[in-house]
């Protein structure tokens, strides 16, 4: 790995100060807004996300005011209701308010640098799945090995059927063009993890930093906002999303673990499997001498036969489908006139939803590439996390249901977590604005 060891987890860690300064809190007291009567045509306590979610979640008031700012009625308040729901059934739960710990040393800390918040669920989502696949990996049994390398001669002969077993084609094709076959290994080795933390890193400043109107960011003067009208609640989908991926993963490679194609080339292996395995001819380019191996996959507590599903799929297609379907403020939205002939006119998405459609197309396409090219994963890998995927950004709000066990733990822990601000679009004579909206108060924006 040489250096790899060292700068991997340095770009890691810069990315998330980076990502904690750039979303800080840079003035003192947040005003309370006062939205216009009857100016918005949509009801409060809906979003674009919690509509997907399935579920809503009352939340304490102004969680970014400063303790002075609070109304006695507010720091009375020892208990507050969670809304829990599963399988159809909705149902209260009382949990204790924290908001008396908000004068706190940690919890000020988290009112100036809310993205601390957005780190440790990084950490926890990220270490709990690590720690699972380290469990596997230490407690693996040779029959485990035997099993996995059946799968994977299995999923040959499925692709083999389906008339998509690409994957030695498309291998073939990079050796033979030595420098995109360096450039592909690196996207497998280096991107994945930074790039989900930067693509977080950016939601989070898109939709919420973005949208305070009681501070300026460059480029925006204070009291308007710029970024995303989706607000905090897509944010939060999109990183319960990963978290559900990560558990459903987990699941699958638990229960049917599966042989990447590039160790069906062990030699080591007797009998006809091992004959069969090897007479296709994987080559691991990526661990071997003039490979990039990545100090997150050549470790010993690293489960090798976590193959299906591919998370560095599932993951993209999460983050490409977000960029090309989020919503844009209204002066990036201005479509594009042309005309083909004079008597026929033509309207184009704005330049912006373009650059959108572009981004989002090319960074799960350029993974996909590079998961089948140096041979870590099946074609069939990538369509099972595809699916891991779309359970996760459909079903993320079944993690809203946890909510009640962090209000207790952040109690026990004397902490007062701050909620996010919001933004609402209202329509007015001039167009559409936007007006403040307090933490929990979030509605349904166009």
């Amino acid at each position: 790995m040489g250096a790899g060891a060292i700068l991997e987890p340095l770009v890691v860690i810069v990315l998330l100060f980076g990502g904690t300064w750039i979303n800080r809190i840079t003035s003192s007291v947040v005003s309370p807004s006062h939205p216009r009567q009857g100016s918005s045509p949509y009801a409060r306590g809906t979003s674009p996300d919690s509509l997907e979610s399935g579920y809503s979640s009352p939340t304490v008031k102004d969680g970014l005011l400063s303790p002075r700012c609070r109304s006695p009625e507010i720091l009375e308040e020892s208990w507050h209701k969670r809304h829990v729901g599963i399988f159809g059934l909705s149902f209260c739960v009382t949990t204790p308010a924290t908001e008396v710990f908000q004068g706190r040393l940690l919890s000020r800390l988290l009112r100036k640098l809310p993205f601390l918040v957005e780190c440790w669920y990084w950490a926890l989502v990220y270490w709990t799945y690590q720690l699972g696949r380290a469990f596997t990996a230490v407690t693996l049994k040779e029959d485990t090995v035997d099993f996995a390398r059946r799968h994977a001669l299995q999923l040959i002969r499925v692709e083999e059927r389906l008339g998509i077993f690409w994957e030695l084609r498309i291998q073939h094709f990079f050796l033979r063009h030595p420098p995109a076959m360096t450039w592909i290994n690196w996207i497998y080795s280096f991107i994945h993890i930074p790039g989900t933390i930067a693509f977080l890193v950016w939601l989070y400043y898109y939709t919420i930093t973005r949208n305070r109107i009681d501070e300026s960011q460059p480029g925006k003067p204070r009291g308007s906002v710029s970024g995303s009208p989706a607000g905090p609640l897509l944010y939060q989908a999109r990183r319960r999303t990963l978290a559900v991926c990560n558990l459903l993963a987990f699941v699958v490679f638990t229960l049917w673990p599966c042989m990447p194609p590039r160790l069906l080339s062990d030699p080591n292996v007797e009998g006809p499997e091992g004959e069969l395995a090897r007479s296709y001819g994987f080559i691991d380019t990526v661990h071997g001498v003039n490979g990039a191996g990545s100090v997150w996959t050549e470790n010993r507590f690293c489960n090798q036969y976590a193959a299906m599903p591919s998370l560095h799929f599932g993951y993209s297609l999460m983050i490409g489908f977000t960029i090309m379907t989020i919503p844009l403020p209204r002066h990036h939205r201005r479509t594009i006139r042309t005309r083909l002939v004079p008597t026929i006119g033509l309207r184009l998405p704005s330049w912006h939803r373009i650059l959108c459609l572009v981004l989002g197309f090319l960074y799960p396409f350029m993974i996909l590439v590079a998961i089948v090219a140096t041979t870590n994963h099946f074609i069939l890998d990538a369509i099972a996390g595809a699916l891991v995927c779309a359970l996760g950004w459909w079903f993320n709000g079944v993690l809203l249901n946890l909510l009640p066990m962090e209000d207790c733990f952040l109690w026990i822990v004397r902490i007062h977590k701050p909620e996010s601000s919001s933004v609402r679009i209202v329509n007015t004579s001039d167009g559409w604005e936007s007006e403040g909206v307090e933490p929990g108060q979030a509605v349904l924006t166009p």
